[in-house]
């Protein structure tokens, strides 16, 4: 399951997944089939991105990597800088997809100036697609109008069975901006919910999968995180899941605005 522009649906979300251990926990999610691996600057999982893609013995072909811009680094001497960091820490020549992982706190760099150097990064051959992270309508819209339509294929904001972002997925899908999900299963909160638990049993599966298998229905991508086997193969269930009409309303109904990632420089939200 691809997106119009080659990523798949299904990656695997790497922060906190670091040192060995996080080595390890990738390892394992590569032998289970993943192949989008996400990570970023400030996470510090570049390397051992890079590490377990060589320790696996895939091609580098086979897999996609996103990365993303620190909120930081956004002015542009920097921005570049960054960039060929993340490259050499990733041990590649170009990066899959890279975003812009925050939109500049109070503007203290120009929106225009961070999203020009992102645009720069694509033509320059750094990246083969581009995109944003946490940014709300106002600035996807305003993104697409700088670069023009189809240049940001992607905008990653968390999005789970309690904080559905309607109006964020209906501006994007007007821009042709297909949403990442992170926090896809609220930090393991849809694993409690009663309604969730009825509708997973109804399928034989995990609530996690059936919130995943919600998100890749309204035409997101996921990018759920773990290092135990078991909570990784369960999680591949969601692409073959077809929930019903009834299991997607009453998933629907949970949307309750529950936001866990909000640090003080978030943006207003929709």
């Amino acid at each position: 399951m691809n997106t119009s522009h080659g990523i798949p649906r299904l990656g695997l979300g790497t922060f906190g997944r670091t040192g060995d251990r996080g080595r390890e926990a990738l390892l394992t999610a590569i032998e289970l089939g993943y192949r989008h691996l996400d990570t970023a600057q400030t996470y510090g999982t570049e390397t051992v991105v890079r590490d377990a893609i060589a320790a696996s013995g895939q091609p580098r072909a086979d897999f996609f990597i996103t990365t993303k811009v620190g909120d930081i680094n956004l002015a542009r001497p920097r921005f570049f800088t960054s960039v060929h960091e993340s490259l050499d820490r990733l041990g590649v020549d170009r990066i899959d997809l890279l975003l812009v992982h925050w939109p500049s706190p109070n503007d203290q760099v120009p929106f225009e100036e961070y999203m020009d150097a992102l645009a720069e990064a694509k033509a320059l051959g750094l990246a083969t697609l581009i995109g944003v992270s946490n940014f709300p309508s106002t600035l996807v819209e305003r993104a697409c109008r700088r670069l023009g339509r189809g240049e940001i294929v992607t905008n990653q904001v968390e999005m789970h069975p309690f904080l559905q972002n309607g109006a964020l997925r209906r501006c994007c899908e007007q821009l042709d901006v297909t949403l990442t999900a992170f926090m896809p299963l609220a930090g393991g909160r849809v694993a409690s919910d009663p309604g969730i638990q009825e509708i997973a049993a109804r399928h034989d599966a995990t609530p996690a999968a059936v919130s995943l298998a919600w998100v890749l229905h309204h035409g997101a991508i996921a990018i759920p995180s773990s290092e135990q086997r078991a909570h990784l193969r369960d999680n591949l269930r969601s692409l073959t899941i077809g929930l019903s009409d009834v299991d997607l309303a009453e998933i629907d109904a949970l949307d309750c605005g529950y936001r866990i990632v909000n640090p003080a420089k978030a943006p207003v939200w929709d």
